[in-house]
């Protein structure tokens, strides 16, 4: 079992730079793939960027490719979301989730385990 707790949000200035930690507990990170999802009410949970347990691949939602990076740790347990030229439409609140190896893909049900969100704010 996997317990995300995610941290970094926050206010920003459109144009600014934001970066996400996930910190996971569990002896089973390293065989987890991580990803981040943003939801703004009203809307359905999406998918922003999924790297996998070797942090040999990664994938990521057209609108953040390009200005978002995904990185992962292994040996500390934590996964990082790269915000870079923020923009009012990345306003959300962002959430960590893990999956089991292949099968976490693009979309929420795939994965298992999920933290409580931290809100990320764009100001224009």
């Amino acid at each position: 079992q996997v317990q995300p707790v995610e941290s970094g949000g926050g206010l920003v200035q459109a144009g600014g730079s934001l970066r996400l930690s996930c910190a996971a507990s569990g002896r089973t990170f390293s065989s987890h793939t991580m990803g981040w999802f943003r939801q703004v009410p009203g809307k359905e949970r999406e998918f922003v960027a999924r790297i996998w347990w070797s942090g040999g691949l990664t994938a990521y939602a057209d609108s953040v490719k390009g200005r978002f990076t995904i990185s992962r740790v292994n040996a500390k347990n934590t996964v990082y979301l790269q915000m870079n030229s923020l923009k009012s439409e990345d306003t959300a609140v962002y959430y960590c989730a893990a999956g089991e190896g292949l099968r976490a893909g693009l979309t929420p049900i795939t994965y298992s385990y999920w933290g409580q969100g931290t809100q990320v704010t764009v100001s224009s």
